[in-house]
């Protein structure tokens, strides 16, 4: 190659460079923005996630700070639990923060789901609820007839669950708020239609008409694990 087709293949490649360059520098420096659902982007602009309505309630504008914490089974709400104490605790001990200036969200799905729903399930359908979440109580190692997250069924149990004593209604009292997996509950319905003879679509709505307090149905939990990241969320898979 001569040395004038050597320059010319430089100032090609760094052209090239040069655009490539450029388009990743305003996809790093792009923000979400706020409101609304968007339309598409202009020919090169970049990518911003859209908004939809059945997404706002993870808005809460009193909040300085957004913590999403992701769960799929027994072990790890408990986990979560106490983990969303801890982080309340922290921030208001050395950052002064109030609890309302924290929006803290746990996602029930797959095996934890069973445990968004009260001690008025637990008792009657605790069998099907047990089995879902493939959990039996660890006093009795038989199937809970009460959530035994929540105050009730929470007293007495520390260390044997995972949430160390923690209970579901004190940090839902501090503010926490849960989403619940309606693919998961849909499933929960199923078992008990298919048990009891009911209808799937009764016992949907009784389920959800049972949830705890906070408690927001979203259309699968795994969506919401992305939504929540696309509203600003800090995300935390929770292990078991």
């Amino acid at each position: 190659m001569s040395s004038d087709d050597s320059r010319v293949a430089r100032r090609s490649f760094l052209s090239r460079f040069g655009t490539g360059a450029t388009a990743l520098g305003a996809a790093l420096g792009a923000s979400v923005l706020p409101g609304r659902a968007q339309s598409a982007p202009a020919a090169g602009a970049a990518w911003q996630p859209a908004r939809h309505a059945e997404d706002d309630w993870f808005e809460q504008p009193s909040a300085k700070h957004r913590f999403f914490l992701d769960t799929t089974s027994p072990a790890a709400l408990g986990h979560a639990i106490f983990f969303a104490n801890n982080y309340f605790s922290a921030s208001k001990a050395s950052y002064g923060l109030a609890d309302t200036d924290s929006a803290i969200v746990i996602c029930v799905r797959h095996q934890s789901t069973s445990f968004a729903f009260t001690d008025a399930m637990w008792a009657k359908y605790g069998t099907m609820l047990s089995e879902r979440a493939v959990f039996t109580d660890p006093k009795t190692t038989k199937a809970p007839t009460v959530n035994v997250f929540q105050a009730t069924g929470a007293a007495g149990y520390g260390a044997l669950l995972s949430n160390n004593g923690v209970t579901l209604d004190a940090v839902i009292t501090r503010g926490l708020r849960l989403a619940v997996c309606s693919l998961a509950t849909r499933a929960i319905a199923g078992l008990v239609a298919q048990r009891t003879g009911g209808k799937v679509d009764d016992i949907i709505k009784e389920l959800t008409d049972n949830l705890v307090p906070n408690a927001h149905m979203v259309p699968a939990g795994i969506v919401a694990v992305n939504r929540a990241q696309e509203r600003g969320y800090s995300f935390a898979y929770v292990a078991s």
